[in-house]
């Protein structure tokens, strides 16, 4: 690599860092949140909906705004934009302030991924873009390392608020790279912002999940739930129309005529709302029903941050290789086994023999998957498309999660106890199995010519 490529892979890995810490360490802190500011499941549910809502609905339009106004003038607004909204967490007295602030966090955070990915799409191609996508995920992968670790301590032994300042460092030091790497942005001509889409968006994300959310409390037929609902379906909808008939859209659907990319985007549907909601449950079920504090519930998932560290960048490497149909299809169902294995966990769990085997597949499993899933969907577009391709896969992986944690009420039907919480699993288990099915049936491995054309 080149010294200017070195930097962009680094400031890449640091930016989208920042926003998997915050989502790897908020789980650890739900349980403490809740009790010292009240409301339950359902506070915990929009403590990470009120993020993924923003995010997931306007991770688009910042695909558009960093064409428009210069990738890296956009990830460093996003980078300011985050730590200022994090550190108004530490100090907020209330849920419904820490509910607004993770909104604004949302924000920054949609910001920050696609912008970084597409440096890495327009600087690297062919196997060395599928390399370098395998590094960006195995050091990213380490945000799910470090996030629940500290995060735990913090919430064990000093305090939940703390936990949303952790960021504040790698934010510091992203800034300083930007700088030195005095990199020119590449700004397109002619290119609007579709301001109409990004508000059809978040009223098509927002009304479901607030009626998903708040069903429990409310009940399907009042009014408070099933209007929201209604305008949400009906604005989704428009959202769809006004894409097909924007001069300017920030979801340009053709995108979707390359059979990888559609299909692709399917199985990351599936996987990312399975990694959410399994993620959200089990921590939460070591901490209120297990009885584990934050800390030791933090290390269940140790092995499978161990796994993207160390196993990513080869997946990453032996998909450049050898195509991605093979990773993509084997990876989600080893996943969806683990998750099954996790079933024998009841109201008393032993993490050697109920919790560790079942981590250990599914860990083996996201190693094998995610780095060949995200090289399979931003290798099959043209690079000039590289900053919308990356916002629509990963706003499609933030809306999967989005909409998984607001199921979790429904799934769950009143109080977490162990039979809701095997059905959870049950569930994360199924979307895994759904994952692997969709890219079996639809990834298509590249030609020679393909991948001689690509490295040239």
């Amino acid at each position: 690599m080149t010294r200017e490529q070195r930097l962009i892979l680094i400031i890449a890995i640091l930016a989208s860092f920042v926003a998997f810490l915050d989502g790897s360490v908020i789980n650890v802190a739900l349980p403490k949140i809740s009790e010292e500011l009240g409301g339950g499941l359902s506070t915990q549910q929009w403590v990470v909906d009120a993020y993924l809502i923003t995010l997931g609905s306007l991770i688009l339009l910042a695909g558009s705004l960093s064409d428009v106004f210069g990738r890296v003038v956009v990830l460093r607004t996003g980078l300011i934009a985050f730590g200022v909204a994090s550190v108004l967490i530490v100090i907020a007295p209330t849920a419904e302030l820490v509910i607004v602030l993770r909104a604004l966090q949302g924000i920054a955070g949609a910001l920050l991924v696609p912008s970084s990915l597409a440096l890495i799409i327009s600087t690297f191609r062919g196997a060395a873009q599928a390399k370098a996508i395998g590094t960006w995920t195995a050091w990213t992968s380490a945000s799910f390392l470090a996030g629940p670790l500290i995060g735990g301590l913090f919430v064990d032994y000093l305090s939940w608020r703390l936990v949303f300042a952790i960021n504040v460092l790698p934010i510091a030091i992203t800034l300083v790279l930007l700088v030195v790497l005095k990199h020119k942005d590449v700004r397109a001509e002619g290119i609007r912002v579709d301001f109409i889409g990004a508000g059809l968006g978040i009223l098509g994300l927002g009304g479901p999940v607030f009626a998903l959310i708040e069903q429990a409390n409310f009940g399907w037929g009042d009014p408070r739930i099933f209007l929201p609902a209604g305008l949400g379906v009906l604005s989704f909808a428009a959202f769809l129309w006004w894409e097909s008939r924007a001069k300017s859209p920030m979801l340009p659907l053709g995108i979707f005529r390359s059979r990888n990319f559609a299909w692709g985007n399917l199985a990351t549907l599936f996987i990312y709302a399975a990694l959410s909601i399994g993620g959200f449950i089990v921590v939460i079920f070591l901490q209120q029903v297990a009885g584990y504090p934050a800390t030791i519930a933090a290390l269940a998932f140790l092995p499978v941050s161990l796994g993207n560290v160390f196993l990513s960048g080869l997946f990453g490497s032996l998909s450049g290789k050898y195509g991605p149909r093979l990773f993509m299809t084997v990876g989600p169902i080893l996943a969806g086994i683990g998750y099954l294995l996790l079933l024998t966990m009841g109201e008393t769990v032993d993490y050697w023999w109920n919790v560790l085997p079942g981590i250990l597949v599914f860990a083996l499993g996201v190693s094998v998957t995610v780095a060949p899933l995200t090289s399979a969907i931003l290798g099959s577009i043209p690079a000039q498309q590289a900053g919308i391709g990356s916002a629509t896969n990963n706003a499609v992986a933030r809306v999967a999660g989005l909409v998984a944690i607001a199921m979790v009420g429904v799934i769950v039907a009143g109080e977490l106890d162990v039979e809701s919480f095997h059905r959870v699993l049950v569930v994360t288990a199924v979307l895994l199995f759904l994952g692997g099915i969709a890219s079996f049936f639809g990834i298509r491995n590249p030609t020679k010519a393909e991948r001689d054309a690509s490295n040239a």
